[in-house]
């Protein structure tokens, strides 16, 4: 079976200043998998390669079998990529239910038409309510999306990054910001909600990449240093001094 996401020799640079430095990455598919790293080692970076939002300036990125470098956002998203940001991306005045219904939409093969009354398409009806059982955010359905909590508003979008359907999800710091409370609550929601699918987290919290990850890679100042299961990457005496912290004896 063919790796979710694959990068081969990737490299980006602005100007003369090098960000990612041939990195190979293999995400298989079913997988959760972490990028963990240093503030500035090029984390969101690599995000925004794998997701078309920067174009590397070497190197090779398949989805599948297929080479994805350089195509435009909207058609990695359409071919099975989703992707959250590190801040919150929704529409505040718009209600729940309507942020995720607009995710929605474009799934189901819907486009716009001024003729059509949305609120009669069962099949687009039924999923939004779906998802919002899912994300636990059916009492909030007709609150807008910029009354929410903090946590609330990050669960809203983990719902619209899946409302499309896509089999590979990209998390940039889903639990950011949240207490630890709320960080368990996220981790339980992302196991459930990512069942099936291919999952790329970058996350700060330890304890969220050690319970959650299927194998971790490490990236320091644009490298990866390590690649491995979390037992692994814990006990790597470069990943523990370069990124953990502990002096290597």
């Amino acid at each position: 079976m063919s790796p979710a996401i694959e990068l081969r020799g990737v490299e980006k640079s602005f100007g003369i200043t090098s960000v990612i430095r041939n990195v190979d990455l293999t995400v298989a598919q079913g997988e959760r998998h972490a990028l963990i790293g240093p503030n500035g080692a090029g984390k969101s970076t690599l995000f925004n390669l794998i997701s078309g939002y920067m174009k590397p300036t070497v190197g090779e990125i398949r989805l599948r079998d297929e080479v994805i470098s350089g195509l435009p956002p909207y058609q990695i998203n359409r071919r099975g990529l989703s992707r959250s940001f590190q801040v919150t991306n929704v529409f505040a005045n718009m209600s729940v239910w309507e942020n995720l219904r607009c995710a929605v939409l474009w799934a189901t093969g819907q486009r716009y038409a001024f003729w059509k009354n949305i609120d009669k398409l069962p099949e687009v009806r039924e999923r939004t309510a779906q998802i919002l059982q899912d994300i636990n955010l059916t009492s909030r359905r007709d609150v807008p999306a910029g009354l929410l909590t903090y946590a609330e508003q990050r669960a809203l979008e983990i719902g619209i990054t899946i409302a499309g359907g896509a089999d590979v999800i990209l998390l940039d710091e889903p639990t950011a910001g949240m207490s630890h409370a709320e960080t368990e609550r996220a981790v339980m929601l992302i196991r459930r909600l990512t069942e099936g699918r291919t999952l790329l987290i970058v996350e700060h919290d330890m304890s969220v990449v050690f319970g959650l990850a299927d194998r971790i890679s490490v990236l320091v100042y644009g490298q990866i240093i390590a690649s491995g299961t979390p037992e692994e990457i814990r006990g790597n005496p470069k990943v523990r001094e370069a990124y953990l912290g502990e002096e290597v004896v």
